[in-house]
């Protein structure tokens, strides 16, 4: 109890100390009830903007030193298809559907680092090249069974 007494003394000295600021700039854009006690300082953002920018390189290299045909989900799919295509029964004895998902989870986690759906011009999950090559595989799978 005494935590939250001094968490909502802070949050009143905020905001009072902003609408202080935005009175001496003249900001008549503000709306009452329409600000958030969650603003981030310009350090903050910096901090942030850092930090992010280091995951981001980070995660480009994890697959580096991978070879192309291991760390392209379109290509691990089409060796999945064509194994499909060529030994059938073993494919169906071997529970692909079951292992595909955990074989390209850390491909699409990889992909999905720098998604951000909160973000104005953020790209739909379907327009993401793993949802396209996962769809495709998905319908190429789906013919010979309708045959």
């Amino acid at each position: 109890i005494e935590g939250e007494d001094n968490s909502c003394e802070f949050v009143t000295k905020c905001r009072t100390s902003r609408r202080q600021l935005r009175e001496c700039s003249g900001d008549t854009d503000h709306h009452e009830g329409m600000s958030s006690d969650d603003e981030l300082t310009p350090t903050e953002v910096t901090e942030f903007q850092k930090s992010k920018d280091n995951i981001l390189e980070d995660s480009s290299k994890i697959f580096e030193d991978v070879h192309a045909d291991f760390c392209d989900i379109r290509k691990i799919l089409l060796k999945f298809q064509e194994w499909k295509e060529k030994f059938p029964d073993t494919y169906c004895d071997a529970y692909i559907s079951f292992c595909l998902p955990k074989l390209l989870n850390p491909l699409i986690r990889a992909q999905l680092v720098n998604w951000n759906p909160l973000e104005q011009n953020f790209t739909e999950l379907e327009e993401m090249p793993w949802f396209r090559a996962v769809e495709e595989f998905s319908d190429a799978k789906n013919i010979p069974n309708s045959k």
